[in-house]
């Protein structure tokens, strides 16, 4: 298959599969969803991402039709079925199907439709540079949970897209939260910075794996806020997400930044693609 597409038990490709009018997403956006990448059909950091679609779905009061092992096996066996040992796997949770209704179903009686989309889709060179703008926070207060509610987020990216940038980096006053669709760090006279996971950030397997990263390597690292300010005056601002491991950012707003600490996140960099081919099979 080219790619595939499933929706409570069947697939097939994207074209020729039908989502129900009904299905609560259509009206409220209401579902949790997570992602990664698959290579040599191996699924990167496979347990952490279920383990984190769990946790979405929890905060939501919601619940996935099967336990994590079978979701696990589920996604395992998909992947296999597409025709590329490069993938991008998506998979959702949402409330159920039926008449429109602002107040939750009973889930014993509507049960959850859980989605897998997978396309061919190659990671992120982790080696390039990338240019940022930046653009007030105006999310609501539960970004920790991985929702399908982006529309600010597909308004951030497309502000970036408009202007010649990759990413767009939201704050809250002058407190940097995290990107469109990754999350966003520095480092300043050798340590590593990154936002603390709270209800402003969503606590991505990358910002995890950096962090772990750090430690290894014996990098200091502090979880805090750090402002507007400190980011265009950082040694180097990193972009982590699924796709892009550890991305440098070399322009905010037109102006050049970074570039101060190219030691520091080379061994970053080297380090996590090497384990992510040693987990891949390569």
């Amino acid at each position: 298959m080219k790619n595939l597409g499933y929706y409570n038990g069947k697939y097939d490709e994207l074209e020729n599969m039908q989502i129900p009018m009904l299905d609560r997403v259509c009206f409220f956006g209401d579902g949790v969803y997570d992602a990664t990448y698959s290579y040599n059909y191996v699924i990167h950091d496979l347990k952490e991402h279920v383990d984190r679609f769990y946790r979405s779905a929890d905060l939501l009061e919601m619940e996935v039709p099967m336990c994590k092992r079978e979701l696990t096996e589920l996604l395992r066996e998909l992947v296999r079925k597409v025709d590329s040992h490069e993938q991008f796997v998506y998979f959702q949770l949402t409330r159920g199907t039926g008449i429109r209704n602002h107040v939750y179903p009973d889930n014993e009686k509507v049960k959850a439709n859980l989605w897998v989309v997978l396309t061919p889709k190659k990671v992120v060179d982790t080696y390039k540079s990338v240019k940022l703008i930046t653009r007030p926070d105006t999310r609501f207060y539960h970004c920790n949970a991985k929702t399908v509610n982006l529309i600010p987020a597909c308004m951030g990216a497309n502000a970036a897209a408009l202007r010649g940038a990759d990413e767009c980096v939201f704050h809250r006053g002058n407190e940097v939260t995290e990107c469109a669709h990754s999350n966003v760090h520095i480092i300043k006279d050798g340590k590593f910075i990154t936002h603390p996971a709270d209800e402003f950030i969503l606590n991505g397997i990358s910002r995890l794996n950096l962090l772990r990263k750090c430690g290894e390597l014996g990098i200091p690292a502090e979880e805090r806020v750090f402002t507007v300010d400190e980011l265009f005056n950082a040694d180097e601002i990193i972009i982590s997400s699924c796709g892009s491991f550890c991305l440098r950012a070399s322009e905010i707003d037109g102006r050049s930044v970074g570039g101060k600490a190219p030691e520091i996140l080379r061994a970053l960099q080297d380090s996590l693609v090497k384990e992510f081919h040693e987990e891949c099979g390569e």
